[in-house]
């Protein structure tokens, strides 16, 4: 099983839809600096990456769903 790197994928789909990250930061209520240290997480709590997938609009756990049906 291959490992997801889950705060990679954040930062390449916020860059995706030409978002920034004091865009990020500002929807999520929190800082710069504490934006950019989600984009360093392997992990995430599954609350958080709820807010993430809204506030983006992308369904991050489906990369955990794929990975169990493979």
């Amino acid at each position: 099983m291959s490992e997801i790197f889950i705060g990679s994928l954040i930062e390449s789909e916020l860059r995706r839809q030409e978002r920034t990250t004091v865009w990020f930061a500002r929807k999520l209520g929190c800082n710069r600096t504490n934006a950019y240290k989600i984009y360093r997480r392997q992990s995430i709590d599954t609350d958080l990456l709820m807010r993430i997938s809204e506030i983006l609009k992308f369904n991050f756990f489906e990369y955990y769903s794929r990975q169990l049906n493979s």
